[in-house]
């Protein structure tokens, strides 16, 4: 099987792989202004908010052929396609057994 190639030039991949880890440090923050009072007051927090509700990463196997189709529903509805699995899973264990 061919290897597929990449779109970056010989000459950026060389220039990535020549560049290298420069600790803090050595960076020049001089010329970032100081956060003024009315920034930081506005600033907000990034990333996901602590709920005390959090999930539990798992791995599992799923068909590729269903997981395309899994996705394909969730984006008819415009979720992510993992928060629409989650809410299959809610709504079939929430169901009674006979």
């Amino acid at each position: 099987m061919k290897k597929k190639q990449s779109v970056a030039s010989a000459r950026a991949r060389q220039r990535v792989k020549n560049v290298g880890h420069m600790p803090d440090s050595r960076l020049d923050l001089a010329d970032i202004p100081e956060a003024t009072d009315e920034q930081l007051r506005r600033a907000r927090r990034v990333g996901r908010p602590v709920t005390g509700n959090a999930k539990q990463l798992i791995a599992i196997r799923i068909a590729p052929r269903l997981l395309a189709q899994l996705r394909r529903l969730a984006a008819k509805q415009s979720k992510p396609y993992q928060t629409f699995i989650h809410e299959l899973l809610e709504r079939a264990a929430s169901k009674k057994v006979a």
